[in-house]
């Protein structure tokens, strides 16, 4: 039977305004795990039974944390599995994806977000989770970036679209049924503050005018090219409401298990 792997990654060293996201995978897994919930997803499979959990990565350890998180996001893809990181801030996405590089010479990366996290070295930190993408795109650790959602540009980051060839969506342009013409294996990855505060209060920079829940799935079941690896970031909760935030994450953490089995990516 197919299999999803799942890895926690709880680092927020280089959140740019608020701590707190380093408490985020225990909290997502209670809710996968909860009984109030369903364990199955929408495209029909019981996901919950399908996940191969790794655990969360113990930082305490000492050594450079991105060294750790390439090593052991590596263990987890050694297993076979399409696997989802579940953060952190979104500083982890690059890490993950040089690991995820290394066993996809194609690959698309299909972000959602608020903010395309293009900046040279925001603050002054090469590795802060603005800058993410921007080190992503230095090493081509993808072939294409498609950033959709985006609300927060300005000139510099414009610059920085046109210097790496990023496409983008910004959030005011988009419809429901986006084509993304996909011609690779694709990362996935999910910044929850993509989605309007409304549906997502507990992330650290909220940004009115973002997506729903339901276009955000809608998103993910369109692509039809297998899901290799994914990472769902940013959820804060200390800035949560509710635990309004941590269901929502569960709940696209299901969906996007349920993409990778029903794409041949598991």
């Amino acid at each position: 039977m197919a299999k999803v792997s799942l890895l926690g990654i709880p680092h927020d060293a280089n959140s740019s305004y608020l701590k707190g996201p380093a408490e985020a995978p225990p909290l997502i897994r209670r809710e996968l795990h909860s009984d109030a919930h369903t364990s199955w997803s929408e495209t029909g499979f019981d996901v919950v039974d399908r996940l191969v959990d790794h655990g969360d990565i113990d930082f305490a350890q000492g050594g450079d944390p991105w060294e750790r998180i390439e090593s052991e996001v590596g263990r987890a893809l050694d297993a076979g599995h399409p696997l989802i990181s579940l953060g952190g801030d979104h500083a982890i996405a690059w890490p993950v994806l040089r690991a995820a590089r290394r066993r996809h010479p194609k690959l698309t990366i299909v972000q959602i977000d608020a903010h395309p996290d293009m900046y040279d070295a925001y603050q002054d930190n090469p590795r802060s989770h603005t800058s993410s993408f921007a080190r992503i795109m230095e090493e081509r650790l993808a072939d294409r970036l498609i950033q959709i959602g985006l609300r927060t540009l300005n000139d510099e980051l414009r610059g920085q679209f046109e210097r790496f060839g990023v496409e983008v969506v910004e959030m005011r342009y988009f419809k429901e049924g986006l084509p993304l013409d996909l011609k690779t294996p694709v990362y996935l990855s999910v910044d929850l503050d993509g989605l309007d505060p409304a549906f997502a209060p507990g992330v650290s920079h909220r940004e009115p005018g973002g997506f729903t829940t339901r276009q955000v799935i809608g998103l993910i079941q369109s692509i039809d090219q297998p899901i290799v690896a994914a990472d769902v970031v940013e959820y804060n909760p200390r800035q949560d409401v509710s635990n309004i935030t941590a269901l929502v994450a569960a709940k696209l953490v299901k969906e996007i298990a349920g993409m990778m089995l029903k794409t041949g990516a598991a």
